[in-house]
């Protein structure tokens, strides 16, 4: 069994995306979490906020570093997971179970440019 979900796609940023129709939820995958260490803060944004494949939609804060979250395509957000604001820790337990914010997309077709599981851990071997 993959530690990384077959359904997911994956970005070479180490987000990944469950995609549901036109829309998908978005958290970083445990490779991610791995590098990082301990999660102490998720800056995420409104619900309303538009963002564009690649582009930084928040930050995660970890005992080691502060990095970008890169939106893995292009869309609006229509929920954020705010209980990550109080328990960021749950990115560390559950990083493929602790999404952060689900993403209406405009356009689907970025998303066929995103890595399957099987590429995303050749990638990070």
């Amino acid at each position: 069994m993959s530690a990384y979900p077959a359904g997911f796609k994956y970005t070479k940023d180490h987000e990944w995306i469950e995609l549901a129709g036109d829309r998908g939820k978005v958290g970083i995958t445990d490779y991610a979490q791995q590098q990082l260490g301990d999660v102490v803060y998720v800056e995420l944004p409104e619900v309303g906020a538009k963002v564009k494949q690649g582009q930084s939609f928040g930050t995660i804060e970890s005992v080691k570093a502060v990095s970008e979250l890169y939106s893995p395509v292009s869309g609006e957000v229509v929920d954020v997971n705010t209980a990550l604001k109080d328990k960021p820790e749950t990115v560390n337990k559950d990083p493929h179970g602790s999404w952060m914010v689900v993403l209406k997309l405009s356009n689907a077709g970025e998303a066929g440019g995103l890595l399957d599981a099987a590429q995303y851990q050749d990638l990070i071997k």
